[in-house]
């Protein structure tokens, strides 16, 4: 278990747990497949292991990457001098505010379309976005919140979403011969309309100046 932990990237106390939680859902999981006779043997058990396994293919991939990119961001300094510099032109040409706020949330919707996993998005836009906002004077937990609209809207409609399959299975139960491009063509209004109501809903908080959550204001503390 003291290995285990080690290995966490983040040492909270949820790491000492993994591995129970794992057992915890994998002995149930165990016993239902053989109950309801859904196992062929040790080879059937070790076929719906990589099944589930390989959902997470697309993750892995963009995990690697992107800890690369992190990794040259450190060694370079990129990511501080991007903040600066993205910062400073973001003033000079008066571009902060609901303006800013509004070309962020659009960017991340976009980005959703090519990247399914948030995870990894956050990864790759954190340590420029974060950094850069601060220096503009906002709080790191109203950033996130930000990026949380933008990549929320786009989710129904972003072809690299893990859970696009899912729906278009349950979709077909009604129309046998549905595809992807019908399925998201229905969902786009509802994408369109979540964008735009989170958006204003965001752009009301914060003109009211309400905390986006405990110990999550909008501005950094002077």
């Amino acid at each position: 278990m003291i290995i285990f932990t080690n290995l966490c990237i983040f040492s909270a106390q949820v790491c000492f747990y993994l591995f129970p939680i794992t057992i915890l859902f994998f002995v149930p999981g165990l016993v239902f497949g053989a109950l309801m006779k859904n196992l062929d043997g040790t080879k059937g058990f070790a076929k719906m292991l990589g099944e589930s396994m390989g959902s997470m293919g697309q993750y892995i991939v963009l995990v690697f990457f992107a800890a690369q990119m992190l990794a040259y961001f450190d060694w370079s300094n990129l990511g501080p001098i991007l903040a600066v510099s993205g910062s400073n032109l973001l003033e000079t040409i008066n571009l902060t505010g609901i303006p800013l706020f509004i070309g962020f949330i659009l960017v991340v919707a976009l980005i959703n379309l090519l990247i399914g996993s948030a995870s990894a998005k956050w990864a790759i836009l954190a340590p420029v976005f974060i950094p850069m906002f601060m220096y503009l004077g906002y709080d790191p937990a109203f950033t996130q919140m930000l990026y949380r609209v933008g990549d929320s809207s786009t989710n129904p409609i972003a072809p690299m979403m893990p859970f696009l399959p899912l729906i278009i299975m349950y979709a077909q139960r009604y129309q046998k011969d549905i595809k992807m491009g019908t399925v998201i063509a229905n969902l786009l209004p509802y994408s369109i309309a979540l964008l735009v109501t989170w958006t204003a809903f965001t752009i009301i908080w914060y003109l009211i100046g309400l905390p986006v959550g405990p110990n999550g204001p909008i501005y950094l503390p002077e």
